[in-house]
């Protein structure tokens, strides 16, 4: 039986904190139950997952590349504050062969203003922001049409 297609979902600093940070701003749900949530979801689309949190900028450039590498069909990125302010990041998602799409629970654009720039968006070929964990949800539907 050939192997299901992968998506990467990966997410960045501080999402562990989850269901417990600002949760008028980022909700109840922990990464676990988004996770779990996805899973179910991807079964049904037909594709495995691999999910991933790091605090860490250059183990998700570590893992952007690993992606590439394994021949991922697609990248979900929730990249925290590192969207914010990591050409690093945006250079690693360039120099893929992988469509990563950017997520976020909240809106940044209705947000403080220093979150009005993505430097994940500015390389990533779709966003879903401001849905909550419907975010991934919505992402993982995309990404299975890609």
């Amino acid at each position: 039986m050939p192997e299901l297609p992968t998506v990467y979902v990966l997410s960045g600093p501080n999402l562990n904190l989850l269901g417990t940070r600002e949760p008028e701003i980022y909700g109840h749900d922990t990464l676990n139950d988004i996770h779990a949530r996805l899973e179910t979801q991807a079964a049904g689309l037909g594709l495995r997952l691999e999910c991933r949190q790091t605090n860490h900028e250059g183990v998700l450039i570590d893992w952007l590349h690993e992606a590439y590498v394994a021949g991922a069909k697609a990248v979900l990125l929730n990249a925290g504050g590192y969207t914010h302010t990591s050409i690093a990041i945006h250079d690693a998602i360039k120099s893929i062969r992988v469509p990563v799409i950017e997520v976020h629970l909240s809106d940044p654009m209705k947000r403080e203003e220093f979150r009005h720039i993505s430097y994940v968006g500015m390389a990533a070929v779709a966003h879903f922001a401001g849905h909550g964990a419907n975010s991934y949800t919505l992402a993982l539907d995309a990404a299975a049409r890609l």
